[in-house]
Parts: structure tokens; C-alpha cells; sequence
């Protein structure tokens, strides 16, 4: 690109090595630009399908060990308030 290029008149005009480098640059940059969009959006992607695979696995399972919880100490409440002995109860 940088050679002598024809106009119309056949005259030779040579690039300036400047302009050729700042051409050599701003595909670059396009290139760069283009690479770091299709990495963001693959990244996107990723980040979507780990929200995604969260909410569907993990909060219905933390969902469920809470009840798990609520009921272990609802028991154990029950139990002491009856006064039976509980070999649920923790030593203290």
C-alpha cells in the first residue's frame, strides 16, 4: 500500500510514511476492536450461562436447607417445651 500510487493523469504520488503508519495503526485498532467485541459477547454468554445455571440449581437447594433448618429447630423447640428428652438436643 505504501508504493507509488496513479491518479488519473498517470502522475506517481508516493504515500507519505506517516499517513502509511497511521493507516497500519487504524487496522489495528478495527482488528482489536472487532476481536475484543467478539470476546465480550462470548463472555457475555459464559457469564449468562453460569447466572442461569445458579438460579436453577443452587437457589432452589439453598431454598430447601433452610426449611431443613426451620424445621431441625422447630422440632428441637417442640421437644423442649413437651420436656422430653431429646437426643437431638446439643450438649451444651
Amino acid at each position: 500500500r505504501s508504493g507509488p500510487k496513479r491518479r488519473g493523469g498517470g502522475e506517481s504520488v508516493k504515500l507519505d510514511p506517516a499517513v502509511a503508519d497511521f493507516q497500519k495503526g487504524k487496522e489495528a485498532a478495527s482488528a482489536t476492536a472487532v476481536c475484543g467485541l467478539k470476546l465480550l459477547r462470548s463472555t457475555g454468554k459464559a457469564a449468562w450461562i453460569a447466572g442461569t445455571t445458579f438460579l436453577v440449581i443452587v437457589v432452589p437447594l439453598i431454598i430447601e436447607m433452610d426449611r431443613e433448618q426451620q424445621m431441625n429447630e422447630l422440632e428441637l423447640q417442640q421437644a423442649s417445651l413437651l420436656g422430653a428428652p431429646s437426643s437431638m438436643m446439643p450438649p451444651p
